[in-house]
């Protein structure tokens, strides 16, 4: 059983709990436990140990009779206040924080699986994802299946009796093609399979994967929650027996959350609601803008209308979400052109931050990926991606006017 290493629930948050407060409320309430200093911030725990009254204690601890701290490598106050706040919001039972969003879908996959067990994922998701199915992964004995995110019928078509798990991004990095969740939570429980949802792009913010049948969702807490591009980190949710295994690699293989990263997180999920309304509003604008450009060729944006999963889209998300990409003319010397000419955008693959960033993902995020696979997901030597961030829109505009 996991270590329940969270205090007991202080007075503040029972009554957050108790009343079922907004999302809003709860990223900046929930989770939080202050210690007797009385601090309003939560407290950063850096320490490697916790000391214990007696050698009886130390072993209560060890041996799980008894909650509390032991290691920062698994238990530690402040990455518990994280863990509780994030499960919060996304409306989970159980959170295990990790090092990366990378560590997140090792130790998912690492505590859910075993040598044997067959994978069916989509084509459209992250490049070094692929590259942990399709190579790391693979040589552990786990059987890997590639398939069309947005198909049901070749998840159907794809499933053996030992298929374990669906793995899912909705939106997709980078083409931001949707999946209809619930539809493929269906098919995969049905063949005895859990769907996992990495939530990434969109964040508790926009869309809620557990409430549409998601059975754990993944998060690159680097991204959106953190939302100023300072720190390393991930999450995998979901039931808390579920994730018991999960939990058990995290403590042996130590790919771990630092004290000082969840505390830059819990100050990320304050903010979290209203950034994601304004970076989706610029990304709106920004996309509308785009596609009357005579330099485009097509724009990928769930919130536009020309979107071909627009409908599902905004019935699953609250908007379209802060990732922006788009084809244009003239191939990857056009794209390499117009990321040269920019000013103010910032040149990097990160994503999530206030500041917006560009990137050519066929060279950088996908370049890893065989040119056949990047085929098949579409994307193309001309694909742009913006991150949009929390700048004005009119000097995205303006830093991108090579294309006006």
């Amino acid at each position: 059983m996991p270590v329940d290493c969270a205090p007991s629930l202080g007075r503040k948050v029972r009554y957050i709990m108790e009343h079922q407060w907004k999302p809003e409320t709860l990223g900046v309430r929930a989770g939080s436990e202050h210690t007797a200093f009385g601090e309003n911030s939560e407290a950063i725990f850096l320490t490697s140990s916790f000391t214990f009254e007696s050698a009886a204690q130390a072993a209560a601890r060890f041996g799980g009779q008894e909650p509390g701290n032991i290691y920062s490598r698994f238990t530690n106050p402040t990455v518990t206040m994280f863990q509780n706040k994030l499960a919060a919001l996304e409306g989970t039972e159980f959170c295990v924080a990790t090092s990366s969003g990378m560590s997140a879908i090792l130790a998912c996959v690492m505590g859910l699986c075993s040598a044997g067990d067959h994978v069916i994922a989509s084509r459209s998701i992250f490049g070094t994802t692929v590259q942990l199915f399709g190579n790391i992964l693979k040589r552990w004995g786990l059987q890997i299946t590639f398939v069309s995110l947005t198909d049901p019928d070749e998840w159907k078509a794809a499933l053996r009796p030992n298929t374990k798990l669906f793995f899912v991004e909705t939106p997709s990095n980078p083409l931001l093609e949707v999946c209809d969740i619930a539809l493929l939570a269906n098919i995969a429980h049905e063949a005895g399979a859990l769907l996992v949802v990495d939530n990434c792009l969109c964040s508790p913010a926009l869309q809620k994967p557990i409430d549409l049948g998601a059975d754990v969702i993944i998060h690159s807490a680097t991204k959106y929650i953190d939302g100023q591009g300072r720190c390393l980190g991930g999450a995998v949710l979901g039931k808390k027996d579920l994730l018991e295994p999960v939990y058990g690699f995290l403590r042996t293989a130590g790919p771990t959350m630092s004290a000082f990263n969840a505390w830059v997180f819990l100050k990320g999920l304050e903010t979290l609601h209203v950034r994601m309304e304004a970076h989706s509003r610029n990304a709106l604008e920004l996309a509308q803008w785009l596609e009357q450009q005579s330099g485009v060729a097509r724009v990928y944006y769930p919130g536009l209308q020309s979107h071909p999963q627009h409908a599902l889209a905004m019935k699953q998300q609250k908007s379209g979400g802060a990732i922006v990409s788009f084809d244009v003319k003239g191939g990857k010397e056009a794209a390499w052109r117009l990321i040269d000419a920019t000013r103010m955008i910032s040149i990097t693959a990160n994503l999530g931050d206030a500041k917006s960033t560009i990137t050519h993902p066929a060279s950088t995020t996908h370049s890893r990926v065989s040119v056949e696979a990047r085929a098949a997901a579409g994307i193309s030597d001309g694909l742009i991606r913006i991150a949009v961030g929390l700048e004005h829109v009119d000097d995205l505009k303006a830093d991108l006017a090579i294309l006006a």
